[in-house]
C-alpha cells in the first residue's frame, strides 16, 4: 500500500504543477479589459436592445396568438421581423419589440376594440425566444446557446447547460461581455460562490460563459484508465 500511495502522492504533484499554469497568459486581446469579478459592468438597454424583466420580445422571437371567440384568428404562429414588428389580419403591422407579451395582447385589443371586435380578449404568448440568449462553453455537459427568461446568475446558466464535465475547474469560469462597445472579461471561481463567499454573479443576453478545464482532473482520469486498483485511494486526494 505504501508505494501504491507513493506512486499517487508523485502522480498528484505532477497534475498540480502543470495545473498551476492553466490561467498563465490570460487575456492580451487588443479590446479586450481583464477586471475584478465583482466590478463587471451591466450592460445597458443599448447593449441588450431589450432585457428588462420581465421578458420583453426581440428580433425573430416566435409567439403564438389567440383572439378569443375567433377560432381564424387563433393559433397563429407569427415570427418577430428584423425590424421588430409583426403583421396580424385586421389591424395591420405591430411594433412589439421591447414590449411584454401581455402589452403585445394590450394593444391589440385596442387595435381591435369598437371596428372589428366588441370586447376582444387577446392572448399572446411565447412560442421560441431568439432574440435574448447566452452562450455556454468549454467543460460544461452540454454547451450551446440557451434562451433568457427572467433572471438568471451564472449558477444557473451552468445548470442549463446541465452542469460540469469530469475535468470542469470550477475555480477558472469566464464570463465574457460587451458593454458600449467595449469587451470585458471576469474569471469567477464557483467553488467560492457555492460557499457564500460571494454572491451569485447576474448573466444577460450576449454574454458567454467559458468553463476552464483542470490539468489536474484530466491527469487524473488518465491515471485512472491506466490503473484502475488505485481508483479509491486516487479520489480521496482530488476530492
Amino acid at each position: 500500500m505504501g508505494r501504491k500511495t507513493s506512486l499517487a502522492l508523485a502522480c498528484l504533484c505532477l497534475a498540480v504543477s502543470a495545473c498551476a499554469g492553466s490561467r498563465a497568459g490570460f487575456g492580451g486581446a487588443p479590446n479586450l479589459s481583464l477586471i475584478e469579478q465583482t466590478a463587471l459592468p451591466e450592460p445597458g438597454l443599448a447593449d441588450l436592445r431589450a432585457s428588462e424583466r420581465p421578458y420583453r420580445v426581440g428580433p425573430f422571437d416566435k409567439l403564438t396568438i389567440d383572439v378569443f371567440g375567433s377560432e381564424e384568428l387563433s393559433g397563429r404562429e407569427i415570427q418577430v421581423d428584423a425590424s421588430g414588428r409583426i403583421t396580424f389580419p385586421l389591424i395591420s403591422t405591430i411594433e412589439v419589440a421591447g414590449k411584454t407579451p401581455g402589452e403585445i395582447g394590450a394593444e391589440m385589443e385596442d387595435r381591435f376594440r369598437g371596428r372589428f371586435i366588441k370586447n376582444p380578449q387577446v392572448t399572446v404568448n411565447l412560442k421560441e425566444i431568439v432574440s435574448q440568449t447566452l452562450t455556454i462553453g468549454g467543460e460544461v455537459k452540454k454547451p450551446g446557446v440557451y434562451p433568457i427568461v427572467g433572471r438568471m446568475t451564472l449558477m444557473t446558466a451552468i445548470a442549463s447547460a446541465e452542469g460540469w464535465t469530469e475535468v470542469s475547474d470550477k475555480g477558472n469560469v469566464v464570463v465574457f461581455r460587451t458593454v458600449g462597445g467595449r469587451d470585458y472579461a471576469a474569471v469567477y471561481n464557483l467553488k467560492a460562490i457555492e460557499r457564500g463567499n460571494y454572491p451569485d454573479p447576474e448573466i444577460f443576453a450576449n454574454d458567454i460563459v467559458m468553463v476552464g478545464d483542470s490539468e489536474a482532473r484530466k491527469l487524473w482520469k488518465d491515471f485512472l484508465s491506466t490503473s484502475p486498483l488505485l481508483a479509491p485511494l486516487i479520489w480521496q486526494f482530488i476530492n
